[in-house]
């Protein structure tokens, strides 16, 4: 599990250690990464850290060496989380090198460990889930946030890509597509002030918590389904983008017009 130091990582690897799974902490910041399995360790759970950049696939190759001798084989579970926020700026006016730096991290991330741990689950011949940590966004089609949008939407394709590639192996892939989670992802993003304060209002307002989120998509990775869209918004929105998306992106328009 990559950024597992913080937020929507860290609470996947407090609930896949309560259900007794043996975790594998990776985090950009090893501190971070410790933490959390220090955490796990205190509650009598099993776990492990170990450094891991997603942007650099020799890395994540790393790190698959280092899940297959913690586990004795194959994971049974990938979780690429790692993701950051930007945003505030309108496309022509979004700095070029954060366009890099979100897709670097947002969308190559999971491609990284798709790349690097789809052949690995599928070759164990066992049954195994992948979870690739999207947004929304992905669909979303929010103004001034470009970037971002598309990094989630290419890893909602990729996601899509990816089940059907391995439909009948065994191995199931889940799409998290959250709206507003209680996390530090505005904080620690490019994000105009502006922006950040309606984020953090609307955070506070309707916000999950990452813990329950996590539940909800665990919950739907039992049950084998691709999609996990946790909040009723999300699902609004999902459906109304695929029945009438030349309305649902002309809306989406008008609304951040007349709110900002």
């Amino acid at each position: 599990m990559d950024r597992a130091g913080s937020g929507i990582g860290a609470a996947f690897a407090d609930r896949t250690g309560r259900r007794g799974g043996r975790v594998l902490c990776s985090d950009i910041d090893p501190d971070a990464a410790q933490a959390t399995a220090d955490a796990l360790r205190a509650d009598g759970g099993t776990a492990l850290a170990t450094p891991c950049d997603v942007t650099d696939v020799t890395d994540v190759h790393r790190l698959a060496d280092t899940a297959q001798s913690f586990f004795g084989g194959a994971p049974t579970l990938v979780i690429n989380n790692a993701g950051v926020g930007a945003g505030g700026a309108p496309i022509g006016e979004t700095d070029l090198a954060d366009w890099n730096w979100v897709l670097g991290i947002n969308l190559w991330g999971p491609i990284h460990g798709c790349h690097v741990f789809a052949p690995i689950l599928r070759e164990a011949g066992r049954p195994a889930g992948i979870i690739n940590v999207a947004s929304a966004a992905a669909f979303g089609a929010a103004p001034g946030m470009a970037a971002y949008n598309v990094s989630k939407a290419g890893t909602l394709s990729l996601s899509e890509t990816l089940s059907a590639e391995l439909a009948g192996t065994g191995v199931t892939v889940t799409v998290l597509c959250p709206t507003f989670v209680k996390t530090n992802i505005v904080g620690a993003g490019r994000i105009s002030d502006r922006s950040t304060q309606l984020a953090d209002n609307l955070m506070r307002w309707i916000g999950f918590s990452p813990e329950r989120v996590v539940r909800t998509c665990l919950d739907t990775v039992d049950r084998g389904g691709l999609y996990c869209m946790p909040q009723p918004e999300a699902r609004i929105g999902w459906s109304i983008k695929r029945f009438t998306p030349t309305v649902y992106t002309r809306a989406a328009g008008l609304v951040t017009r007349v709110t900002t």
